[in-house]
């Protein structure tokens, strides 16, 4: 029984599992305004969306932790960023909890699954997700591997394309192609780079000691603040294009979302270290939500 404790804990943190109901939200996000644009509600197109989040979203943690499973070994740090994101702060393949095969069989499992719900969506929305599943993944292993030898911040720029095209692919999950996806990524774009560059404040021990060329490796932590205060200028610039296609339940949202997002910045304006970056990383992820909650709410109202 104690072997069994000790193996769900590491797949718990594999996979952070905490975190399980975010990814579902923030796809149903997308799908609520795809039901104001087109039609077509239903409660099992809801659900099947909902696990195609989970399932999805799951298997890009796991090939997360495959990609970099060497790297992980030479963290110095597991009392920030570790600990945040997995509930019993460890790496699991890392420290030889869960063998490399095994992580790697979970995450074909997990596609396999993701794969057979997205196919069953009604033609052409299975393809426009299919697409954008295969290039998340993809994408996912070139920002692994390309911000171990980088002069410029490509890996990053590129790489959070996939986060940004999570709700874009719930909105296509029943939507096409139009302005509502387009204005949605312009949105939520800047505010991957805003998340990414938090994180990377946070992990800059443990970067530093794996070689990475994160932000703050780049441009020292203060170059990085004003990445994030760069990128939460245009997040709200944008914010007001995507307000146009939006309603007023929105509108709040998304006003409570910038003050949270305000006082991110000011936190980390003041501190400029990984403990300030640790406060604000908090702030995004309310923020997060309360705009994916808020959508979902507007769009229910609208349609």
């Amino acid at each position: 029984m104690a072997d069994l404790g000790k193996s769900i804990k590491a797949y718990v943190d594999l996979t952070r599992l905490q975190f399980f109901f975010v990814w579902p939200i923030l796809f149903l996000s997308g799908l609520s305004l795809s039901f104001v644009d087109h039609g077509g509600f239903s409660w099992p197109l809801v659900i099947k969306a909902a696990l195609v989040a989970f399932l999805g979203f799951e298997a890009g943690f796991v090939l997360n932790d495959y990609v970099d499973r060497e790297l992980d070994k030479r963290d110095v740090e597991f009392d920030k960023l570790t600990k945040y994101w997995r509930l019993f702060g460890k790496r699991p393949i890392a420290d030889g909890l869960v063998p490399p095969k095994r992580a790697l069989a979970l995450f074909i499992i997990l596609v396999i699954a993701a794969s057979a719900l997205i196919m069953s969506l009604p033609y052409p929305h299975s393809i426009y997700v299919f697409i954008i599943m295969g290039y998340s993944y993809c994408v996912e292993y070139y920002y692994q591997v390309k911000k171990r030898r980088q002069a410029y911040p490509m890996a990053q720029l590129i790489g959070r394309t996939d986060f940004t095209l999570f709700p874009i692919a719930g909105y296509l999950s029943n939507g096409s192609l139009g302005i509502t996806p387009l204005l949605y990524f312009l949105f939520f774009y800047p505010f991957a780079m805003v998340h990414l560059g938090v994180n990377d404040i946070i992990d800059i021990a443990n970067d530093r000691e794996r070689g990475l060329k994160t932000i703050p490796l780049l441009y020292g932590m203060k170059g990085t603040s004003y990445w994030v205060l760069f990128f939460t200028a245009m997040h709200f610039l944008s914010a007001a294009l995507f307000l146009m296609v939006l309603g007023i339940i929105a509108l709040a949202g998304f006003a409570v979302g910038f003050l949270l997002l305000l006082i991110a910045n000011q936190i980390l304006m003041k501190g400029k270290n990984p403990e300030a970056g640790l406060k604000a990383l908090p702030f995004l992820h309310v923020t997060m939500l309360i705009y994916a909650a808020s959508i979902i709410l507007d769009s229910t109202y609208r349609f």
